[in-house]
């Protein structure tokens, strides 16, 4: 067994039952908030943002298959700046980025996947992804393998797309009450 299951990431403080199921994961998991956001300004990495609650199915296979994997894990601490969400503690939260995969992909659903710049503005959004490709899905290592590039390379085109996805969310939240990022 790896030592690293016994060492646990900032969510051991949190009280939130859903936050603790992940406080022993190898993901460095922040809680929501500005210290996530400020060291992802310093480290000029993006948000990986993951909302869940503690009775849903997919977010305990997505632990299972993914945040438990160690490379997968590897990965996203390398990579990213990573956030744990319990939707039922922060449904202000919640509410934002589904409206966000809602926008973005016609649909939403737990647990939520968003990548999004340190100013919390999303370029991309989601809801289960496997570890791998499979079943016609793209699998959680290639999306942010390839999405870890594009910052890198191509980092203000990503950072356009956020904020046009920011203007066009604002622009309904205010025709039709749906919450905006940022």
């Amino acid at each position: 067994m790896d030592n690293t299951k016994n060492i646990p990431n900032r969510l051991i403080h949190e009280k939130s039952p859903y936050l603790l199921q992940h406080a022993y994961n190898p993901v460095q998991w922040f809680p929501w908030g500005e210290e996530a956001f400020e060291k992802a300004r310093q480290e000029n990495k993006p948000v990986f943002l993951s909302i869940g609650y503690s009775t849903c199915h997919w977010c305990h296979v997505m632990e299972q298959e993914s945040f438990e994997n160690e490379e997968i894990a590897e990965l996203l601490n390398r990579e990213y700046i990573c956030v744990k969400v319990d939707r039922e503690e922060r449904p202000d939260v919640d509410a934002v980025y589904m409206s966000v995969c809602q926008a973005m992909n016609g649909q939403g659903g737990w647990p939520l996947t968003i990548l999004m710049a340190p100013n919390g503005k999303p370029f991309f959004s989601g809801t289960y992804f496997p570890p791998h490709a499979r079943y016609g899905s793209p699998g959680l290592e290639e999306l942010l393998t390839a999405a870890a590039g594009q910052w890198r390379a191509q980092k203000e085109r990503l950072l356009e797309s956020a904020e046009q996805i920011a203007a066009y969310l604002k622009e309904q939240a205010q025709t039709g009450n749906r919450a905006a990022p940022g």
